[in-house]
């Protein structure tokens, strides 16, 4: 069972999981989610995150599966509405989770980088994107860039700094919250293809600049940097 643990503070499971473990089926997993999601929203100020997972076919093809990636306690909330059986599974299987993300947090103490390393790392990454681009220099990270100075992949490093309300998704496009929007911590970079038939496709992204990843350092767990 996969589980997504977030700077070794915040872990989460998705529907899919807790389906799998209960024995229920995703469906129904989902309708109980999508019923309680209003009181939830209401006391909470915040819907369940949805996401999506891709799911291998019998027929050995692929597809996109909609699902929510729960918290502990959005978990528990939404276990209310299961029997007791399927609440003990749910509520052993956290306290599994949180005891081996123990040991963990006890392994990486022991061989986590410093800031200064994790900000030389970045310079390196921008460098050797240059030599291998050939392009003007940026003095910007990609949120893939800036997710491995950190150890993460790139959909737990958004999805974490979604739920500190750092990032917002919309339109498609991940956003910088409206009270850091001024603070120069990232830019707007576009890149240019062009398609076998010579379609020219446009694509605007988010980059994080060097004094975003001092910002970031600052709230993953490197406050005197």
């Amino acid at each position: 069972m996969k589980t997504n643990i977030i700077n070794h503070t915040v872990q989460t499971i998705t529907s899919l999981e807790i389906a799998e473990l209960t024995g229920k089926q995703h469906k129904d997993v989902l309708k109980a989610i999508r019923n309680m999601e209003p009181s939830w929203e209401k006391v909470c100020g915040r819907n369940f995150a949805l996401t999506s997972r891709t799911i291998v076919q019998p027929n050995g093809g692929t597809r996109e599966v909609p699902c929510y990636s729960l918290t502990k306690t959005e978990c528990l909330y939404i276990a209310t509405k299961f029997n007791d059986e399927a609440r003990a599974k749910l509520v052993l299987r956290w306290e599994e989770l949180e005891k081996a993300d123990a040991r963990r947090q006890m392994a990486d103490a022991r061989c986590l980088p410093s800031p200064q390393k994790i900000l030389a790392l970045a310079d390196g990454i921008i460098g050797e994107g240059l030599r291998m681009l050939n392009e003007p220099a940026e003095d910007t990270l990609t949120a893939t860039q800036v997710a491995k100075t950190f150890n993460m992949t790139v959909f737990d490093f958004n999805a974490v700094l979604r739920d500190m309300g750092i990032l917002y998704r919309r339109g498609g496009r991940w956003n910088i919250s409206d009270d850091l929007a001024d603070r120069d911590f990232v830019r707007l970079r576009t890149h240019v293809s062009y398609s076998l038939k010579g379609e020219k496709k446009i694509r605007t992204y988010m980059t994080w600049t060097m004094q975003g990843l001092r910002y970031l350092n600052s709230k993953l767990g490197y406050p005197n940097f």
